[in-house]
């Protein structure tokens, strides 16, 4: 079996995400990093920095984004907990791993740094600094050096991640990879990624019941349409043709598991491979008669568009 390349996967959440990358992780080629890493996507993460230093950078803007990816990885992803197995993203990828990546960051990002004198009427107290420690970031006019450090952090964290479980690439999987898809063939061009369906009536009667979203299905409206809509946007003018992108649906997964599961490894260019875990049709299937049916009927026709053009069909 040739190694294959790395795995991103994406939904909306609540599409069988969390299923389907323990599913590719289970492959004896391919580690899967077990929690939502969220710093690649996520406001004042690796996307954010790379625009404020290339295409909207100034000295403030810039000095502004790097501060808050120093929190998003010093402070929340050190003190955040995943929701459902409990660990830390330094926990999951090697704590030795993770602060390698990190420590390599600032002096590859950093220009210089300063010390700004504070008037007197700006402090608290006279104990109080008479300075405050002020950086300023680089500027890449080259977009593609500062992709290049952002990737060696990559490479480093699930990289090392994956050596040390004994397999040569990994699988990630945050949900809205979906909205970030450009910049993470930006990142990882030989990347695949897999985009996981589902009704879009179930993911909405999934979302009522996550502590997460919103509780009303109004609410779950209003936090879904804009997923789907930008994805199908994004889509509608994307160039998939020369791109590792999969498509698959939960329903088909779960419809003949051995084959789309022969399906989905061929895919990711690895040989077939039994899982221990599989998609299965009642599990799949358990949100179908959660709504009545005039609720139902409403949600099929706030989403009238969306349904169709992700493949499914309205209920007759």
């Amino acid at each position: 079996m040739s190694a294959p390349s790395p795995v991103f996967v994406a939904g909306t959440g609540r599409s069988g995400t969390s299923q389907l990358a323990d599913i590719i992780g289970q492959h004896p080629l391919i580690h899967r990093i077990p929690i939502e890493t969220r710093f690649i996507p996520d406001p004042g993460g690796l996307r954010d920095l790379a625009d404020a230093l290339t295409c909207r950078y100034d000295p403030i803007a810039a000095g502004d984004a790097l501060r808050r990816l120093s929190d998003l990885l010093t402070v929340r992803m050190v003190g955040r907990r995943d929701r459902d197995r409990g660990y830390t993203l330094p926990d999951v990828v090697g704590e030795r791993h993770y602060w390698d990546a990190v420590a390599a960051l600032w002096p590859a990002l950093v220009a210089t740094t300063f010390d700004e004198a504070l008037p007197e009427f700006g402090r608290a107290g006279p104990f109080e600094p008479a300075s405050l420690r002020r950086v300023v970031p680089r500027y890449f006019r080259d977009r593609r050096d500062l992709i290049q450090i952002l990737r060696r952090a990559v490479d480093t964290m699930f990289g090392g991640a994956a050596a040390d479980a004994g397999k040569p690439t990994w699988c990630e999987k945050t949900p809205f990879n979906l909205l970030c898809m450009d910049f993470l063939w930006e990142l990882v061009p030989e990347a695949t990624i897999v985009h996981i369906k589902r009704d879009p009536v179930a993911v909405v009667a999934s979302h009522v019941e996550q502590v997460w979203a919103p509780p009303t299905v109004d609410g779950a409206l209003a936090w879904l349409e804009p997923v789907y809509d930008r994805w199908l946007a994004w889509k509608a003018t994307a160039d998939l043709d020369n791109r590792r992108y999969v498509e698959v649906k939960a329903e088909d997964l779960a419809a003949d598991w051995p084959a789309q599961r022969r399906a989905l490894f061929a895919r990711l260019g690895v040989d077939d491979f039994a899982t221990p875990s599989t998609f299965e049709p009642r599990k799949v299937r358990n949100r179908d008669d959660q709504f009545d049916a005039a609720t139902r009927e409403y949600v099929e026709r706030a989403l009238g568009d969306v349904i169709p053009a992700m493949g499914y069909a309205v209920s007759p």
